[in-house]
């Protein structure tokens, strides 16, 4: 007979035993597996990030309401639906910019309010208000307990279509990016205090730019380095405690560590990339609908992309020792804005094993996301607002972030595991965490844990159990995929429920 129990079930049957008893395992499919290994060397190795599970946020014009729909213009505040929902998916960073930052000028977002200048986006279209701007971001990453990354408006990165716009220059230089810097950390800045902000707003991590060498518009590489230099020995002499971000994908990481590398903490780069198989394409039309084993295939294959960025970024690096920080990452899947094939479990699943491949490359990936952050259609979404009704509700990526972020370990630990399992570990004091995706879409999988030394005492499954086929909505995001807690026996295998993801808590008796 199947065991679930909720939160305070589990605690009340925690205190009763003193440990976790031997239960049961619910199966949800008609097929099981034969039992797969999964081998554990509980060495505690690389420190794992807490930014590895960052959110992205720019506003995105007419693109998506993204920014002006989570801000709540009666109230002059962000909506509380938005705020009670990122605090559930608890993001270890926020991130405002992308290529919005290249025409960003941050003083047209400070200030009275009926004096801030609304500005065009001259990428995604339309008109931002600039009612949220440094201040209000700041209060956002507060609110939800997560550290704020900055982009800075990085000469627009070279780009000649930024540079003007309504007879305005749009390109930001060095000293309006330590003038931002001191805005937002020197105690005494007497223009952030004018604005009603006696203590200092506190941003640690900025970025330099956006994506400077997708576009060959802008920078050439020399170019860059020569202004990454330039940029960051002026922010760093307001504040030299802050953390720098310099772009170092296309080949650009040797030179710019080389050159640049005492002034800058982080090479950054970013993977947004189409997972369908172009030979004969799923996920682009209405097919994903008629053929999901079709669609269960590509989206299980789609980590592997992932993974040969991620290594190619480090092969370039040729040895040298430069943390990484990939600060976008997501699907980009042809008219898909209406969010249809993401919104399945199925994307969630796949999003899994991409979520694995990053802590796998943890020992350099030291900031990561996979997905934007909010808005009200567009296909990358994390949080999802409806307009002009309803609560804002976690896509399916976004229930994988929140799973995984809530029972991690601080360092990592070696898992081999065989078959359909994917699998990585890591460790705090006696407990490891593993983080087990079951990429069979019709099996469960039995498997018995190995641990190179000690015993296991007693281990906790926390998993999402749910059809490929589902898909989330503002109408049953209460009802799907929810996290199902199930104690597991110490001294037996376990299964795991087809197409499921899971984080299992194991304290260990070394």
């Amino acid at each position: 007979m199947a065991l679930r129990l909720d939160r305070r079930k589990a605690a009340k049957a925690l205190l009763a035993a003193g440990c976790c008893a031997a239960a049961a395992e619910p199966l949800r499919a008609d097929l099981v597996k034969s039992q797969a290994a999964i081998k554990v060397d509980i060495a505690p190795r690389y420190e794992l990030s807490p930014h590895l599970f960052m959110q992205f946020m720019e506003p995105l014009g007419v693109t998506d309401g993204s920014v002006e729909a989570a801000w709540d213009h009666r109230r002059q505040a962000w909506r509380e639906d938005v705020v009670d929902v990122t605090r559930q998916l608890a993001p270890g960073m926020m991130r405002w910019g992308g290529i919005f930052t290249d025409f960003y000028r941050w003083r047209e977002g400070v200030g009275p309010r009926d004096q801030r200048v609304p500005m065009l986006n001259l990428m995604w279209g339309g008109v931002e208000t600039n009612q949220v701007g440094t201040a209000e971001f700041h209060d956002f990453c507060q609110q939800v307990g997560a550290d704020p990354l900055m982009c800075v408006n990085f000469q627009g990165d070279g780009r000649e279509q930024y540079r003007r716009a309504n007879g305005r220059e749009r390109w930001g230089d060095v000293r309006e990016a330590a003038d931002w810097v001191a805005y937002c950390n020197d105690p005494h800045n007497e223009e952030r205090r004018r604005d009603g902000y006696e203590q200092p707003l506190t941003i640690r991590h900025w970025q330099l730019g956006n994506e400077t060498s997708y576009d060959r518009a802008g920078f050439d590489r020399e170019t860059a380095i020569a202004k990454t230099v330039e940029f960051a020995k002026a922010m760093r002499a307001v504040d030299p405690e802050i953390r720098i971000i310099a772009w170092g994908d296309s080949g650009w990481g040797p030179a710019m560590h080389d050159r640049a590398g005492e002034l800058v903490d982080m090479l950054a780069f970013h993977h947004m990339f189409n997972p369908d198989r172009p030979d004969e394409p799923v996920l682009a039309g209405e097919r994903y609908r008629r053929d999901p084993a079709a669609t269960w295939d590509c989206l299980m294959d789609a980590w592997q992309h992932n993974d040969r960025k991620i290594r190619e970024v480090r092969a370039s690096l040729d040895g040298r020792a430069a943390p990484l920080a990939m600060t976008e990452c997501h699907f980009a899947i042809p008219g898909r804005d209406r969010c249809d094939v993401l919104s399945t479990w199925a994307a969630g699943v796949s999003y899994g094993r991409i979520l694995n491949n990053h802590q796998r490359h943890g020992d350099v990936l030291k900031i990561a996301t996979a997905a934007d952050f909010c808005g009200t259609r567009w296909q990358v979404n994390a949080v999802m607002i409806p307009v002009p009704q309803g609560r804002a509700y976690l896509m399916p990526v976004a229930r994988v972030m929140q799973l995984y972020r809530a029972h991690l370990g601080e360092r990592a630990v070696d898992v081999a595991a065989a078959g359909d399992l994917d699998v990585v570990g890591s460790r705090t004091g006696d407990t490891v965490f593993l983080h087990v995706v079951n990429t069979s879409r019709t099996a469960a999988v039995p498997a018995e844990l190995e641990l190179s030394t000690g015993k296991v005492k007693c281990a906790r499954r926390f998993s999402i159990v749910e059809q490929p086929e589902v898909e989330v909505s503002q109408l049953n995001d209460n009802a799907v995929m929810q996290v199902a807690e199930v104690e597991l026996p110490a001294d037996k295998a376990w299964e795991f429920p087809a197409a499921s993801v899971s984080a299992v808590e194991v304290e260990i008796a070394v």
